[in-house]
């Protein structure tokens, strides 16, 4: 089974996604801070994960034959808690414990504190080689689980990145799902003038990758590729390569120049989380 969590009548993924984009909101308020620039633009392939593509029990986190989500981008944490705040594996009611004292919402991921969360990711550019280890020895279970390793283009700064790369292929690693979020936008400033990471398909199909690039706001696309890279008929690792806005779906957060971490005037949260709800379509 896939999706679990989805009931009939189904809620419709732009509903999803609309939901995780007010989690992240909501706890970008909490401590008035935070990376939700991050979480606005990954909510639709977040979305896309968990109400199409993941097959998991959200009242079993630790189930053995689950597809393992693995965010190799640790900061990120604020994205994937309201994933699965939306899935049922975290109640609702936690979110205003985000990054608090004795939280289970830390502001950076961490496996053993938050139930869902697979890997602790960060420093960055590790995800990708746990991904690489885990599709291994899922093989060697005879599992028909998959891995899927949300990762981000700045993390293709690092070699380690590229050398998990280049063994899922040569191990045929067909198990294996990478998601790059291709935001070009990192600390230090646009990701593809700190380090160039074009041509980004050809360098991926280079290293033995069947390669998809989708515009990762746009969920029809995504789930075409989500659907194609789990059919693949091949031993080939896959890799979906999704083009994402910084700020997505908060007009004034779109269009600011730096959105890597956001801080806001105290009253802009609800300003935001108005324009969410006033742009929203399901």
């Amino acid at each position: 089974m896939t999706a679990t969590t989805l009931s009939a009548p189904a809620t419709s993924l732009a509903q999803r996604a609309h939901n995780i984009r007010r989690h992240a909101l909501r706890m970008g308020q909490v401590q008035g801070q935070g990376y939700v620039g991050q979480a606005l633009g990954a909510a639709d392939l977040l979305a896309v994960s968990y109400f199409h593509a993941l097959n998991y029990r959200p009242e079993d986190p630790d189930w053995e034959q689950r597809d393992r989500f693995y965010l190799s981008i640790g900061h990120y944490a604020i994205a994937l808690y309201a994933a699965l705040i939306e899935a049922g594996i975290i109640p609702l009611d936690e979110l205003e414990t985000y990054g608090s004292d004795d939280s289970r919402l830390p502001m950076s991921g961490m496996a053993t504190y938050t139930p869902g969360m697979e890997i602790t990711g960060g420093s960055l550019g590790h995800g990708l080689g746990i991904a690489v280890g885990a599709c291994l020895g899922l093989k060697r279970k005879n599992s028909s689980s998959f891995v899927y390793n949300l990762l981000s283009d700045g993390e293709l700064n690092e070699g380690s990145t590229w050398e998990a790369a280049m063994s899922a292929s040569h191990w045929e690693l067909d198990n294996l799902i990478a998601i790059i979020d291709v935001n070009n936008q990192q600390a230090d400033g646009h990701s593809s003038e700190v380090l160039a990471f074009e041509p980004i398909v050809d360098r991926w199909q280079a290293f033995g990758w069947f390669t998809q690039r989708v515009d990762g706001n746009d969920l029809d696309a995504l789930v075409a590729a989500f659907d194609k890279a789990r059919q693949h008929d091949g031993t080939q690792p896959r890799v979906i390569i999704c083009d994402t806005k910084m700020g997505k779906g908060v007009a004034f957060l779109e269009t600011r120049e730096k959105t890597h971490f956001i801080r806001v005037d105290e009253h802009e949260w609800d300003v935001a989380l108005n324009n969410l709800d006033e742009g929203k379509t399901v």
